[in-house]
């Protein structure tokens, strides 16, 4: 993989990982919904998993270099 797009999606996808992680836990303490129409544990849950998975893919694009 060529450096400029693997710094580019290791970045996108860091910056978005790490901000669904933090958005959802922030709504969590709040007590506040995370996803409006779906059950809170669900939505938390959900949408922590798909933070980790982003995170992971781009610390795995920053391996990649």
């Amino acid at each position: 993989m060529e450096s400029g797009p693997a710094i580019f999606a290791g970045t996108a996808f860091t910056l978005f990982g790490g901000a669904l992680l933090l958005w959802t836990t922030v709504r969590a303490l709040h007590r506040e919904p995370v996803a409006y129409g779906v059950a809170p544990g669900v939505a938390v849950a959900l949408s922590g998993v798909s933070g980790a998975v982003f995170l992971l893919l781009g610390v795995w694009c920053f391996g990649r270099l």
